[in-house]
């Protein structure tokens, strides 16, 4: 992808959050869908930014978005490329006025990440990245930081990241491989940004999320240096036939660490 629509994307996500940051000045209004998740104004403002931006620089490349109605998969199995994106991703944290809510959007080619924005509006951070795209964090001046995944030391207490808004039943057990662990909990795709900056080691998720809610992120753990795969150590595709994913592990170990391969 060209410097200058990487420069696009990133400015797209930015625009987006700040149109979030303008919907909360103004009060929350959520509703519910129809699968039982919170909805407010600011997630669908920012879905149509995002998409109408996306038509603007990408005219003809297909998105998948959480706020609109996607294609059936008979139509979407022949995209060999797409954009994927979460507008507002952690609304429950955005509800519950929290600030661990972001912008995600990623480009897919062939069921891959090859690039990922994450826009985190209240801190006015940038982070983007993906396979042969070294990872950066951008602050809100321009100033820039390459990101890279921190592997543990050996006999380092392992940290990993988990969901505050939706715990993973079973991830004490499944973290009981690696010994004593130091456990954080934040909302939203935040926890790929700070396994891609090494403040984690792994951030496992046991339970359902939607390919929007992971692809940004996975892309953006690539660029870092990092790994993502299902949990068995599968690839982790995307554009499948239900966009809903199994579960997963992003990390920065080893990936021949024999504590991997334990079920």
């Amino acid at each position: 992808m060209r410097e200058l629509d990487r420069e696009a994307l990133m400015g797209l996500a930015r625009l987006s959050g700040q149109a979030i940051l303008e919907c909360r000045a103004g009060g929350l209004d959520v509703t519910t869908k129809a699968d039982g998740t919170p909805v407010t104004q600011a997630d669908k403002r920012a879905g149509e930014i995002l998409v109408a931006g996306l038509a603007h620089i990408f005219p003809g490349v297909p998105v998948i978005c959480e706020e609109t109605a996607n294609a059936p998969y008979e139509e979407r199995r022949r995209y060999t490329r797409c954009f994927i994106v979460d507008p507002l991703d952690g609304t429950k944290e955005f509800a519950a006025g929290r600030d661990d809510f972001c912008v995600c959007l990623a480009l897919v080619e062939a069921g891959r990440p090859v690039y990922g924005v994450i826009a985190a509006p209240v801190a006015d951070l940038l982070y983007a990245g993906g396979p042969g795209v070294p990872s950066l964090r951008r602050q809100g001046d321009g100033t820039e930081q390459a990101l890279r995944v921190r592997r543990p030391e050996p006999g380092e207490t392992i940290i990993a990241m988990a969901s505050r808004s939706h715990p993973s039943p079973g991830l004490a057990d499944w973290l009981a491989r690696f010994g004593a662990v130091r456990t954080i909990s934040r909302g939203s795709a935040l926890k790929f940004c700070a396994l891609a900056q090494g403040d984690c080691h792994v951030y496992p998720r046991l339970g359902p999320t939607s390919e929007w809610d992971v692809a940004a992120g996975h892309a953006l753990v690539l660029g870092a240096g990092g790994v993502m795969t299902a949990l068995d150590g599968s690839p982790f595709p995307y554009n499948k036939p239900e966009l809903l994913n199994g579960p997963f592990l992003a990390h920065s170990l080893d990936p021949d660490d024999p504590r991997l391969a334990r079920p």
